[in-house]
């Protein structure tokens, strides 16, 4: 434990369980579904409504080797491929041998998928992908229907479920066991107020960190909540560098800030082109995969030649697709589209990339298991190892299943025994003012967004700094410290978590996948095909250490010797 909570105020309510799951995306449900169907008391917390998630918002699909002649091997290759390097090999052999028995039991809870003619399911293609695998649901609304069907499983086990409620801190043991967490709900209800669910096993399956920046395709919840709760208990993070950009996002005008329309990678895998104005094609002859690159070739394909063309955006064209298509493929896509005025029918989409996964995560093993003990991490949260330097196209769903799977059965085959919870103990961390996220949200998209340099980079982290001693300085005449409450939490997780991914993002000097270091811009394997570890020391600076290769190796030892390097909050371009 690093001796670092949250300002909050104590516990006033308690419950007791054999697990709590924090999140209701497809990784949250699927491990609550199958841990109480083994008979564990197994209770659900939720930010939001039990459907509000991240997933709900994934329009392409799943990705799964179903399709004749496709094989586990072939999609182990393609995902390999889009990782640069950086992937966990037995964390992707597990997600792919694993993954097409999970979307069958999916399909076994409920969730309906869309079908060709002769009744097997439809299958597309999307970037990185070589082979038609990516399942789908009512065209290009699988998210919707995976939670719709997770959801009214839990609903018809009637599971626990404590609903807009925020996860504040873990709860550990004298032994430094996890014991439960701390969360405040938000309204009134059967809880109110900060209150405790006491808990040997905890998950958190919290989902990403995209309201670290100001444009992204993630739901506003999306406040990095999990990553900095492990943090703040001392468990490890990895590869927060690796922030995927989704190269078509709905633009929406220059500054438009928020959660934005995603139009999703199935789009070009249907045939669509990326244009610029005058309508020709850029991506040929820049991949052998064109508009079908891995995405971080796209975005990179996008930015350049906005940058050519002195633009803030360049266009998808789907005019051929007609009428028909666009309203049975991608009825979601189109209807947000019109909305803003555009209709991709009769012209071109204006696009330009935007924040939209985290490759990195909570670090974990094969089973789910971070390095505190007791505390699990599944989903976006958490880094598996699976995704290395860029996520391959529905990998992330697939990830969400595979996983969750795999901690359920570890926890019940573990059957662990509550202890008692004697944290969160140490110092609360001084809160940000509510304000003070759009400040944290515009310095990570100017410093450390598609394009980042050394330069970019140590502005971005001065003025992190710059709010965190503020935060701090509360004895000033002037400074008042943060009221306690939902926003304030907030925004000091969005800080916490924003800090992280600048120091890796700048002891990192090569280019590799999502990093985009134009300094730096070629690939280093001999110093960089490693992964960045990060922890908080008490003291709230950070301490990096590098892997000796791409495999993760074991959480039980945080600190091991593997460690070629450490650093604190500023790490330097001399530092190795």
């Amino acid at each position: 434990m690093t001796g670092i909570r949250l300002t909050a105020p104590a516990p006033g309510w308690s419950i007791d369980a054999d697990v709590v799951v924090v999140g209701s995306g497809v990784a949250g449900l699927t491990t609550a579904l199958r841990c109480a169907a083994a008979g564990l008391a197994t209770v659900v917390v939720t930010k939001a409504r039990l459907d509000a998630g991240s997933t709900r918002w994934a329009q392409g699909g799943i990705a799964a080797a179903l399709g004749e002649g496709d094989t586990p091997e072939q999609h182990l290759d393609d995902t390999l491929v889009a990782g640069v390097g950086l992937c966990d090999g037995s964390a992707v052999r597990a997600l792919v041998t694993d993954g097409p028995g999970a979307v069958r039991r999916l399909m076994e809870t409920g969730a309906r998928f869309d079908t060709a003619e002769d009744g097997s399911v439809a299958l597309t293609r999307e970037g990185g992908h070589h082979r038609r695998r990516i399942i789908h649901a009512g065209g290009d609304a699988t998210g919707a229907e995976v939670s719709r069907a997770l959801v009214e499983a839990v609903r018809a086990a009637a599971l626990h479920t404590i609903e807009n409620a925020l996860v504040l801190d873990l709860l550990t043991d004298a032994e430094g066991r996890t014991s439960g967490v701390t969360l405040h709900v938000m309204g009134e209800g059967q809880h109110d107020g900060v209150g405790a669910v006491n808990a040997p096993a905890v998950v958190l399956a919290t989902g990403g960190m995209g309201q670290v920046f100001s444009a992204t395709t993630n739901p506003s919840v999306s406040t990095a909540d999990g990553v900095a709760l492990a943090l703040r208990a001392g468990a490890e993070v990895s590869d927060l560098e690796f922030v995927q950009f989704h190269p078509t996002v709905l633009f929406l005008g220059a500054g438009s800030e928020g959660q934005q329309p995603l139009v999703s990678e199935a789009v070009r895998g249907e045939g669509a082109h990326l244009v610029d104005a005058s309508g020709t094609r850029f991506m040929l002859g820049q991949h052998e995969l064109a508009e079908l690159a891995p995405r971080d070739i796209v975005a990179k394909g996008i930015t350049r030649q906005m940058q050519l063309k002195g633009t803030d955006h360049m266009y998808l064209d789907g005019r051929h697709f007609g009428a028909e298509m666009w309203e049975h493929r991608f009825p979601t896509i189109l209807a947000a589209c019109r909305s803003h005025g555009i209709d991709p029918v009769t012209e071109p989409i204006p696009v330009a990339p935007a924040a939209h996964y985290a490759s990195g995560g909570v670090r974990t093993d094969l089973r789910g298991r971070t390095t505190v003990p007791g505390l699990y991490a599944c989903g976006e949260v958490a880094c598996t190892g699976v995704h290395g330097a860029n996520r391959l196209a529905s990998n992330s769903l697939l990830e969400g299943l595979v996983f969750a799977e795999r901690i359920a059965a570890d926890i019940i085959t573990d059957r662990p025994a509550a202890g008692e919870a004697v944290g969160p103990a140490g110092t609360p961390v001084p809160l940000l003012a509510p304000e003070t996220r759009l400040t944290v949200q515009r310095a990570m998209t100017r410093g450390a967004g598609v394009l980042r340099s050394a330069e970019s980079l140590a502005t971005a982290a001065a003025e992190l700094e710059e709010l965190r001693l503020g935060a701090h300085e509360t004895g000033a005449a002037e400074a008042k410290p943060a009221v306690p409450g939902v926003e304030a939490w907030e925004a000091t997780n969005l800080l916490l978590v924003a800090r992280v991914l600048v120091a890796a993002a700048r002891t990192r000097e090569e280019t590799r996948g999502c990093h985009w270091r134009e300094d730096r811009p070629e690939r280093d394997d001999a110093d960089w095909r490693r992964h960045l570890v990060v922890r908080l020391g008490p003291d709230g600076g950070l301490v990096l250490r590098r892997t000796d290769t791409e495999a993760f190796g074991p959480v039980d030892a945080p600190g091991a010797p593997d460690c070629a390097a450490t650093s604190t909050t500023h790490p330097t371009p001399e530092e190795p």
